[in-house]
Formats: C-alpha cells, structure tokens, sequence
C-alpha cells in the first residue's frame, strides 16, 4: 500500500477531492434528466480532471523542494518516500493521460486542459515562476479553478450533452463564487509558509501586506460571495409565489454556511503553526460545501 499512499499525498487530496465534487455537481447540471445515459461522459470527466489535478501539483511540488523541506517537510518529496525522477515520471503520464483523453472528448475540451496545463507549469516553472508574486499566483488559480475548469468544462459538456452553449443563471453565481474562493484560497494557503517563502523571497499576500491583513481580506471577498448569493436566491425566493425546492435548498443552505464561515474565521490563532493549517484545511470544507449544495439542490430538484 505504501506506493499508492505516495501517490495519493503526492495528488494532494484536498485538491483532488474539490476536483471530483465540481465535476460531479456540474455533471447532474449538464445531464438533468439523462444522468445515467452521460454516464461515460462523467467517467471521462473525472479521469481528466483527477490527471490535470495531478501534473499541476506534482509540477509545484518539483519546482518547490527545496521550500517544501521548511514548509511542508511531510510531502513525499521532502519525505524521501518519492524522487524527483519519479514525480517527473508520474506528471508526465498524468499531463499524457488528460490531453488524450481531452482530444478523445472534444477538441475545445483539449484547448482548456492544454491551457490550464500551460498556466499550471507556468505558476510553478522557470522562468515565469508566477507564484512568486500574490498577484500572479491569484491569477493563474482563478483562471484555471474558476474560469476554465468550471465554466469552460461546463460550456464544453453542456454542449455536447444538450447542444447548448447555454449557462444557467446557478452556474454563472457557482462560477463567480469559485472565482472568489480561488482568488482567497491563493492567500490562504500561504498563511503557514511564511518561513519558506520569506526565505526563498516568496511575495506572497501575507508576506507583503501581514498574515492578519490576509486573512480580513480574505473572510471580507469570501463573505461577500456569500452575501452576493444569499440576495440573489433570496430574490429568488420572494418573486416567486411558490419557491422552489431548489430556490429554498442554496437560500438556506447559504445562510448556514455564511454563519459557519463567520464562526471559523474567529478559530485561527495567527502565530500558531498548527492552528493556522487546521484553519486551511477547515477552509477547503466551505469550498467543498458549496458544490455539495448545488448538488444538492440539483438531486432533490429531480
């Protein structure tokens, strides 16, 4: 079991866990009613999207090495458990498998893992190196986690399921709530590398501007997503005459999460190494939760 342990921490599963619930969310929007006929069409969807997960942080974490022995000494890499001869091995067969399975789907399918592959070596690789800066490093994962990913892949298999280059009003309020997520998830996840990054001249958020400065702009982007998409449903909620299932699943389901968001943003102890990576991980639960609760939404809706 210990080389599929290696390989599985070497995915980074938080990652790969945010990855498979999008797509399955999106999935039961594109498919409606036709959920078991676009069965292949999930499968595919998954595979590329576990494979491009994969090259993306295994580039980072072959670029990163000599920083992951101070910040994240755990990894494989640092750990000894994996070489860099064999993570180069593993990105490799992992950047094959999802261009081929992209072009075998839909040429445009290919363009946005081709693309985000390209964004994802360029955070990472020389010379571009654009994780170096915040701003850069926000960039590139909003574009790939937000736009391409989400509303590309959606426009993609929405096209090829339905004939439809159509995006639901729920879609476009996902997107712009992922959007801002992966702008504060690109701070976040900095907050326990100070160390590293300060010494290898990381300009991270939290470096140029304070870890508490971080985290309140942080809390104050995500809480406003929320606040966008409570008023939005709750708009929802009383132009209709009888709201509908879904309409009463993301309104409430919006206002829990909010409160639990505003209740975990008070549970970090800035200062406090593992504190501050349980708040990181505790943050990628909300992440999680708010594809759950399309999903949801969608699954009680048929």
């Amino acid at each position: 079991m210990n080389p599929l342990l290696t390989l599985w921490k070497f995915s980074r599963p938080h990652t790969i866990i945010g990855s498979v619930i999008g797509i399955l969310t999106l999935y039961f929007i594109v498919c409606e009613y036709q959920t078991l006929q676009c069965v292949s069409y999930l499968v595919m969807a998954l595979s590329i999207g576990i494979s491009c997960n994969v090259f993306i942080v295994g580039i980072n974490q072959i670029a990163d090495v000599d920083i992951d022995r101070i910040n994240k000494p755990n990894l494989p890499i640092p750990a000894g458990a994996l070489n860099v001869r064999q993570a180069w091995g593993i990105v490799r067969i992992a950047l094959l498998l999802s261009l081929a399975m992209a072009l075998y789907v839909s040429p445009y399918l290919f363009g946005i893992i081709a693309l985000s592959a390209t964004i994802g070596w360029a955070y990472s690789m020389p010379p571009l190196y654009l994780k170096r800066h915040h701003f850069t490093a926000a960039l590139c994962i909003t574009t790939v986690r937000g736009v391409l990913l989400n509303a590309g892949g959606f426009l993609v298999f929405n096209y090829l399921v339905n004939g439809s280059m159509e995006m639901p009003q729920n879609v476009k309020i996902l997107t712009l709530f992922i959007i801002a997520f992966s702008i504060v998830i690109s701070w976040f996840k900095d907050l326990a590398d100070i160390e590293g990054d300060s010494r290898y001249n990381i300009k991270t958020f939290a470096i140029q501007y304070s870890p508490k400065a971080a985290l309140i702009a942080g809390h104050l982007v995500v809480g406003l997503a929320y606040l966008f998409t409570i008023f939005l449903k709750a708009v929802d909620f009383f132009a209709a005459q009888s709201p509908s299932i879904e309409t009463i699943i993301l309104l409430s389901g919006h206002c829990i999460l909010f409160v639990l968001f505003i209740i975990n943003a008070f549970t970090i102890r800035l200062g406090d190494h593992r504190s501050t990576e349980k708040f990181y991980k505790r943050f990628w639960w909300f992440f999680f939760a708010e594809y759950v609760l399309y999903l949801l939404a969608y699954i009680v809706k048929y």
